[in-house]
């Protein structure tokens, strides 16, 4: 139990968060007049840094990208489980990213259903939910995840190197560009953030587990 200390503190965080979110300094000041959980600071971080719709789409981007190595994952595991014939067999990292997409894909779906805040711009569906960044927890989960498992299918140790800057990068883009896109409020993204550091600690502690 020692071994998941780490994935169970960021997910305690997680969900003391959503409910401060929920609970604390709740005004009527979001799109419509929808409720906002940190109405003062998210209307302000809102108002100081507006919007901007090249980081609205660059993030689009990165999501597509991130849809794109889950399916590497997803088609690398197909290949395994064909040749060896055993799912069991299947190498442990690509069946724990398996586990971990599936809870990101769960969790996508409940707060979809479960609204906690509204976004602060209006799209033509109407009011849509934006607690936790659904977007900002898909790309850094998957690119978490792939800097971990990088070393293990990239041979070249330079190429592999890289290859871990480059998802950093992208995280770190995904997290700024996300809060500057102006389609979030500031602690959508915190949420964002918190939940996937919690499936990425959680993904290297199930390989851990695994090879022990």
């Amino acid at each position: 139990m020692k071994k998941y200390i780490s994935p169970i503190f960021w997910g305690l965080c997680f969900v003391i968060f959503t409910i401060l979110v929920k609970t604390y300094d709740v005004q009527p000041l979001g799109a419509e007049g929808s409720l906002i959980g940190f109405a003062n600071l998210n209307t302000s971080v809102y108002t100081m840094l507006g919007e901007n719709h090249f980081c609205y789409m660059a993030t689009q981007i990165f999501g597509i990208l991130a849809l794109m190595v889950a399916a590497l994952f997803a088609a690398a595991g197909l290949i395994q489980l064909i040749k060896r014939k055993n799912l069991f067999k299947v190498d442990r990292q690509i069946l724990m990213a398996g586990i971990i997409y599936l809870i990101v894909i769960l969790l996508y779906i409940l707060f979809e259903k479960v609204p906690v805040n509204y976004r602060p711009v209006v799209f033509d569906k109407g009011l849509e939910p934006s607690f936790p960044s659904t977007h900002t927890m898909l790309i850094l989960t998957i690119f978490g995840t792939a800097m971990s498992a990088a070393g293990l299918y990239i041979k070249s140790a330079k190429l592999a190197f890289w290859a871990k800057v480059l998802c950093l990068v992208i995280i770190e883009l995904t997290i700024v560009f996300r809060l500057l896109s102006g389609v979030h409020w500031f602690t959508d993204i915190i949420g964002g953030l918190l939940i996937s550091i919690c499936l990425i600690s959680l993904y290297k502690k199930l390989i851990i587990t695994e090879e022990k």
